[in-house]
């Protein structure tokens, strides 16, 4: 088997209907049920203008740093739902996407595409409704000459992923669910969403309570100087 030039075209993939309930969650409400550990890291931002939460199962996609031949395959493979989502080895000086694969992409009706690299065209992929995440901006291209690997485990923005997993996105970035974990993470995530939106409610009526910080800084050891500092 030539490891590190394959395509795998079969992935565990979730129920719809868990997709379809994590899309009316935010990333930070989901986030904050996993530890907070589950967020790509922020140099991976949203460059394009959707109007709803991206919510999708990752087609994962491991690139040469540069080089977006298995990209093009992925964009080929991949069915309505589904989120792209490109290792690209770091590299952060030629693009792996411009308008054109949009165009591709959106006629395959994915859910979204996230690239640890930079895009091209952006005039042209702001305006797009489709989720489009990447590091940046550069006019220089990619090579399409290979290697590399679909529908095997990635690292994308420090965040390890499988093919399968959950993704979620929205103007803060992208986190990823664990399919294993995905369904025991959303009802956690639908009952602190619940609480979250009283909390907020609180908070514009000027009634939260805030008493939770001074008692953990007692229990911390955190001294109160009742003085000028000398």
């Amino acid at each position: 088997m030539p490891v590190g030039f394959r395509v795998y075209l079969k992935r565990s993939m979730p129920p719809e209907e868990l997709i379809e309930a994590y899309s009316k969650l935010s990333t930070a409400c989901i986030a904050d049920c996993m530890g907070r550990l589950c967020a790509l890291h922020p140099r991976i931002k949203l460059v394009s203008s959707p109007k709803n939460v991206m919510a999708g199962a990752a087609l994962t996609v491991k690139t040469r740093s540069g080089d977006n031949l298995m990209l093009h395959k992925a964009l080929n493979l991949c069915t309505a739902g589904d989120i792209l989502i490109v290792a690209n080895g770091g590299d952060e000086t030629r693009s792996l996407l411009g308008e054109n694969m949009v165009a591709l992409a959106l006629q395959k009706h994915v859910s979204g595409i996230v690239i640890d690299g930079p895009v091209r065209d952006i005039a042209s992929l702001c305006k797009t409704s489709l989720p489009i995440y990447a590091n940046g901006t550069t006019p220089g291209g990619p090579y399409k000459e290979g290697p590399g690997e679909i529908n095997v485990p990635i690292s994308c923005g420090e965040i390890s992923i499988h093919p399968g997993d959950v993704i979620v996105g929205d103007a803060d970035g992208v986190i990823v669910i664990p399919i294993a974990d995905a369904s025991e993470i959303l009802k956690a995530a639908q009952t602190f969403a619940l609480k979250d939106a009283e909390k907020l409610n609180r908070s514009k009526a000027g009634t939260a309570d805030s008493a939770w910080v001074d008692k953990t800084l007692q229990e911390k050891g955190c001294e109160i100087i009742d003085d000028i500092f000398p």
